[in-house]
């Protein structure tokens, strides 16, 4: 892997962690991601099952964790299976774990490191001592899965062959769990965000008039890659001009015209852990009167949520907080009328038009992370805070974003270094 080795700690930690959270005489499985293919033998890149890596640290494929804490005998307490290699594989493919590599990045007894292949014959040994079995399955709201997945199979195949064991959903007690990160998975979090913050002071003095968006966009990787990430958190969104207006713009074909501003929603992965910024910038180096206006209202905007951020507050509360402060930046612009404002529906307000999306989510292992919006907010979330204001009319479209740690006596913006305020913008786009 690019990235430098996780202290195994963090994942014994996670795993008893989990511990404490099942029914007494429980088993839990978790299956890699399958390598999806592309077209005739072609590949994707392989991303691992952010559970699994949770709870392991196992950053390869065809892995399988099985963990049983009540298990009479000590040695089926914490059981891997891993790819066994072969001088073949070696060629091809390269390097893969061995048992005593996967012993320490995992902090897993290599004695209870077994080969993929041996999987039947251990898990038999097992399962018939549990009272129930947790499965995993991806319940994130916004997941829309139309791909059978190796955990979609193993529950399939897992129901024929023991058609009496009782099932638990284990994706409720892994959204608990890594919804708040221990210390360890904070300080991976800042790093992705450090070369968030060297990529884009990088662009900043690069972007220029007459410049293509996909220039930045391989500017965007070099830096990336160069510090170790495999590259962007998602795709990357670099929108200049009408392009900003539209949400989930990722073409990233256009040029960027003198009087334009670019909005730029990038974020670097690291280990797995991801950043996610966002950055409205004037192509030629300085914002016109009327862009100043609106960037400052984001910016604005974005203060006052990112006070609200704090322990005890409620997902919904905090978003319909944060859209009144809105709708008085929206009124100040011109965009919306006071009057009208007043009699709107509650259900449909106004300022939706201009601000259509919400204002943060869970951040982590997933960019938009696992957690449940009926929570109070607690210390150890990350959240990111992210208003915008794009006016269609106007091909103008502006958000700001950063990372907010929610911490016991408040929050930490862990993208304070980052430039922000757009005196800094203009400051240093100039300077180049």
């Amino acid at each position: 892997m690019r990235y430098s080795p996780i202290d195994n700690q963090l994942f014994v930690q996670n795993r008893q962690r989990l511990a404490q959270r099942l029914k007494p005489k429980s088993m839990v499985v978790l299956n890699a991601n399958d390598i999806m293919p592309t077209n005739a033998d072609g590949t994707m890149g392989f991303r691992q099952n952010n559970d699994l890596f949770y709870l392991s640290g196992i950053d390869q494929e065809e892995t399988i964790l099985v963990l049983f804490p009540d298990h009479p005998d000590e040695k089926f307490r914490e059981v891997l299976f891993l790819r066994e290699t072969s001088e073949l594989i070696e060629i091809w493919e390269g390097h893969k774990l061995t048992k005593a590599e996967a012993e320490q990045v995992s902090g897993i007894s290599q004695k209870q490191i077994y080969w993929t292949h041996e999987f039947d014959f251990v898990f038999t040994q097992m399962v018939f001592e549990a009272e129930q079995v947790y499965l995993n399955t991806n319940e994130h709201t916004r997941a829309t899965v139309e791909v059978e997945t190796r955990d979609a199979r193993f529950i399939r195949q897992f129901k024929e062959r023991y058609p009496l064991h009782r099932l638990e959903r284990l994706s409720p007690v892994m959204h608990y769990l890594r919804a708040t990160k221990l210390p360890q998975e904070v300080e991976l979090i800042r790093t992705a965000i450090d070369i968030t913050d060297k990529m884009f002071r990088r662009l900043l003095g690069f972007i220029k008039p007459g410049m293509w968006e996909y220039e930045i966009e391989a500017e965007m990787y070099h830096e990336f890659i160069r510090n170790r990430s495999k590259g962007p958190a998602y795709t990357p969104i670099i929108a200049s001009g009408a392009s900003a207006c539209v949400l989930h713009y990722i073409e990233n074909s256009k040029q960027c015209k003198d009087g334009d501003v670019l909005l730029l929603d990038i974020g670097a992965e690291y280990a797995n852990y991801n950043a996610d910024m966002t950055r409205s910038v004037p192509v030629n180096g300085r914002f016109t009167q009327r862009q100043r206006a609106v960037y400052d209202a984001v910016l604005r905007v974005m203060r006052e949520a990112q006070k609200m951020l704090v322990p005890g507050n409620l997902w919904d509360d905090y978003h319909k907080e944060v859209g009144k402060v809105m709708e008085s930046e929206l009124i100040g612009l011109g965009l919306l009328d006071r009057s009208e404002v007043a009699k709107q529906d509650p259900d449909a307000p106004l300022y939706k038009k201009y601000f259509m999306h919400g204002t943060s989510h869970f951040l982590g292992l997933d960019v938009h992370d696992v957690g449940n919006k009926y929570r109070k907010f607690e210390p150890g979330m990350v959240f990111t805070c992210e208003p915008g204001i794009y006016i269609r009319e106007e091909g103008l479209g502006i958000r700001l974003e950063n990372n907010i740690l929610i911490t016991e006596s408040g929050n930490v913006d862990l993208m304070a270094k980052i430039p922000l305020e757009a005196e800094e913008i203009e400051e240093l786009m100039n300077s180049r």
